[in-house]
C-alpha cells in the first residue's frame, strides 16, 4: 500500500492574487516536492489538475499529496510509551508544542529506546492515526516548549523557518553571579570539543556561528535570572555562551564546574513564536515553568 498524506485546504478571503507557484513557495513548500507536484499531477486546484501559474482566488479549494519519495525520512519509528502523560500546549493537524520534563530526553539514541519525548509524542499520536517527526531538539535537562510535527510534509516547513529564524524561542535561565548590564548579545561560535563527544566548545572544530541575546530579568542571592532570545540553534549553545562571559548556568553538571545546586539544570523554554504553515497567522505558545524552576534563589 503506497503511504500518503494529504492535506486539503479553503484559500481566505484576503488570498492574494499571485500564481499557485509562488504561494507555494510563501508557503515554503520546497522546490523538489514542488516540482513532484506538478510533474506528478499531485496538487489540484477546485478538483482537478492546473498549471502551476494560474492565478489564485478567495474561496478556492487545495488539494496537495505527499508521497513517500518526497521525503528523505518519510517515516518515523519511535515506539510509542505511554507511561507518561504528554502535556500539549498547541495542536493543529501538522504539529504541536508540548511542555517537555526536566531529565527527560528528546529523541531516543537507539532503535529499540523509549522513555523519551518522542515516545511518549507517538503514543498521543498513535490515537490519531499518526506518527511524531522531531523538529527541534532540547537538552535532557531543559524543560519547556517542544515542537513535534504530526506528519512528514511539515518537518522541512519548520526547519525552513527555525532556520530564517522566523520561529522565535524564549529561554529563561539563573545564571551564576550579577551581571553588570542589563541586557547583552553573545556572538562567540561553537565547534565540537577535541576530546569528549558530549561537550562544546566556544571556537571549537568545525566552528559554527552562534548568536545569543540576554536580557536581565532580577537578581537573587549572587545568582541573576536572565531571559534568552536565540538567533541560531547550536547544541548546548546557552550554556556554552553563558559560561563563556563568566555566568554560567545554576546546576550545569557540564560547563559550571562550581555549580553545587541539587535540583538540575536551571533552564526553561519558555516561549515560542511559531508562523502557522498554510496560513499567515503567527501564534505565540507560553510553557508553565515547572516546580523544579525557582522563582527565586535564596
Amino acid at each position: 500500500m503506497m503511504t500518503s498524506w494529504t492535506k486539503t485546504l479553503v484559500l481566505p478571503a484576503n488570498q492574494a492574487a499571485i500564481s499557485l507557484k509562488d504561494q507555494l513557495i510563501r508557503w515554503q513548500v520546497p522546490r523538489r516536492v514542488r516540482g513532484n507536484f506538478r510533474i506528478e499531477q499531485r496538487i489540484h486546484l477546485n478538483g482537478h489538475y492546473q498549471p502551476t501559474s494560474t492565478i489564485l482566488n478567495p474561496g478556492d479549494k487545495l488539494q496537495m499529496t505527499w508521497l513517500a519519495h518526497d521525503f528523505i525520512t518519510p517515516d518515523s519509528h519511535y515506539l510509542p510509551d505511554d507511561s507518561q502523560a504528554l502535556a500539549v500546549l498547541f495542536e493543529n493537524d501538522d504539529f504541536m508544542v508540548v511542555n517537555k520534563q526536566q531529565g527527560v530526553k528528546s529523541h531516543p539514541n537507539s532503535p529499540g529506546e523509549d522513555g523519551t519525548m518522542m515516545n511518549f509524542a507517538q503514543a498521543y499520536l498513535s490515537r490519531q492515526n499518526k506518527n511524531a517527526y522531531m523538529v527541534h531538539r532540547l537538552d535532557s535537562q531543559t524543560t519547556g516548549a517542544l515542537i513535534i510535527a504530526k506528519v512528514p510534509y511539515i518537518v522541512p516547513m519548520l526547519n525552513q523557518k527555525l532556520h530564517d529564524k522566523t520561529i522565535k524561542r524564549t529561554y529563561l535561565a539563573w545564571v551564576n553571579g550579577i551581571l553588570d548590564e542589563n541586557q547583552g548579545t553573545i556572538t562567540l561560535p561553537i565547534g565540537d570539543h577535541p576530546t569528549n563527544q558530549r561537550l562544546r566548545q566556544i571556537n571549537g572544530e568545525h566552528a559554527k556561528q552562534a548568536i545569543t541575546h540576554w536580557t536581565k530579568v532580577k537578581t537573587g542571592y549572587q545568582q541573576t535570572l536572565v531571559r534568552l532570545v536565540l538567533e541560531t540553534g547550536r547544541t548546548h549553545q546557552i550554556r556554552l555562551h553563558m559560561a563563556a562571559i563568566g555566568h554560567p548556568l545554576v546546576g550545569d553538571d557540564l560547563y559550571n564546574l562550581q555549580t553545587n545546586y541539587p535540583g538540575g539544570l536551571l533552564l526553561h523554554s519558555a516561549a515560542v513564536q511559531i508562523p502557522i504553515p498554510f496560513t499567515t497567522k503567527i501564534i505565540a505558545i507560553g510553557a508553565p515553568l515547572p516546580a523544579s524552576f525557582p522563582v527565586n534563589i535564596n
